[in-house]
């Protein structure tokens, strides 16, 4: 997994990510990473996987149905196009 180096983040920056580490039970590091993934990550998005579910509800699949869908799922995490 890449790592990240943020540097001359001022003291009251650091000061209130700390408290707020310490608010949630985390070290310093999970919530920055917490931060950074909640800020990348559009609110309220659809995913494919909900929405197929939710075609499949109004359709009125059994339960078998659906577990044929689970059953042949990629569940390779998706990585990033390389354009060179």
């Amino acid at each position: 997994m890449p790592s990240v180096t943020v540097r001359n983040v001022p003291d009251e920056v650091h000061r209130a990510i700390r408290v707020r580490a310490a608010q949630h039970g985390r070290s310093i590091e999970a919530e920055m990473r917490e931060i950074l993934e909640s800020a990348v990550k559009p609110q309220g998005r659809v995913k494919l996987g909900s929405l197929l579910a939710e075609v499949g509800r109004k359709a009125k699949l059994t339960d078998e149905e659906l577990g044929t869908f689970e059953s042949v799922r990629d569940k390779t995490p998706a990585r990033a196009a390389s354009f060179e």
